[in-house]
């Protein structure tokens, strides 16, 4: 890993987009900010899967806060980085590592 924890590399694939054999497509947007409490690593990322009608059908992103658990280790905090399992749900928190372990978890396999 570099110095970054994988900042250079998921930086590095901003804009890229993929399309599939069947259809569905990914992308990743990724780029620098200030980092702040509640983006403490410094980088905004969107890394989507769209089916073949373009729906998103799987994210992780930091776009904006989602509502936590009421219990739990997430119970009571703002959370920006999340997962949407499907294209009605709002978002669950999601841990942030690092960014080869966001890419990783986007892209299993």
């Amino acid at each position: 890993m570099d110095e970054h924890n994988g900042l250079d590399y998921i930086l590095s694939l901003h804009g890229t987009r993929v399309n599939r054999e069947d259809g569905y497509w990914w992308k990743i947007e990724a780029w620098t900010v200030t980092q702040t409490a509640f983006i403490p690593h410094g980088i905004r990322y969107n890394l989507t899967l769209h089916d073949n009608h373009n729906t998103r059908v799987f994210g992780i992103d930091n776009a904006h806060t989602i509502k936590t658990p009421r219990k739990g280790k997430f119970s009571g905090r703002v959370v920006y980085d999340h997962q949407h399992d499907s294209p009605t749900d709002k978002g669950s928190p999601y841990e942030f590592h690092s960014a080869y372990q966001l890419v990783e978890d986007f892209l299993p396999g």
